[in-house]
């Protein structure tokens, strides 16, 4: 991880963004394992796909939650424009190839490697987000055990 730099004294506004671009990259997680549960047939990814999903939805509603306290609005349901993109390489992926598990499991991982990226630099930006540190990192730790599940199951899916 970086090491923390100063603040840059953001405005609540930017403080607000900066949480509304996570409220976007963890419902693009969620739309993204919810696909890949609607895409692979085997049942034990299909519930760990929705086990992800779900933690997605907490994160989510935790995100809203300091985003009002921050003063803004989190009207945001869907996921951002670089989450479409993943959505939409996504399904590429999997027409591709059948729908093959390891397949849809390598397409998780970049979702994931993204979201853990911009965690890192909220993280990092310690004075301007201290308030929502530990939700931070309690999501940063969620999604990366996720990551590392998502990575087990590409060995066993090359086995």
């Amino acid at each position: 991880m970086e090491s923390i730099k100063a603040s840059s004294l953001k405005t609540k506004e930017e403080v607000i963004n900066d949480l509304k671009e996570l409220l976007a990259l963890v419902n693009d997680g969620r739309e993204g394992y919810l696909s890949a549960s609607e895409a692979t047939g085997n049942p034990e990814l299909k519930a760990l796909f929705a086990k992800f999903s779900g933690e997605r939805i907490v994160y989510a509603a935790e995100l809203k939650e300091h985003i009002a306290v921050h003063g803004g609005e989190a009207d945001n349901e869907d996921g951002g424009i670089l989450g479409g993109l993943h959505r939409t390489w996504l399904t590429i992926k999997q027409a591709l190839s059948s729908k093959e598990d390891k397949a849809i499991l390598t397409a998780i991982t970049d979702g994931e490697r993204a979201a853990i990226a911009k965690y890192d630099e909220y993280i990092a930006d310690y004075a301007d987000h201290a308030d929502h540190l530990k939700l931070l990192q309690e999501q940063r730790e969620g999604i990366s055990a996720a990551l590392s599940e998502v990575e087990r199951q590409i060995v066993q899916a090359a086995n």
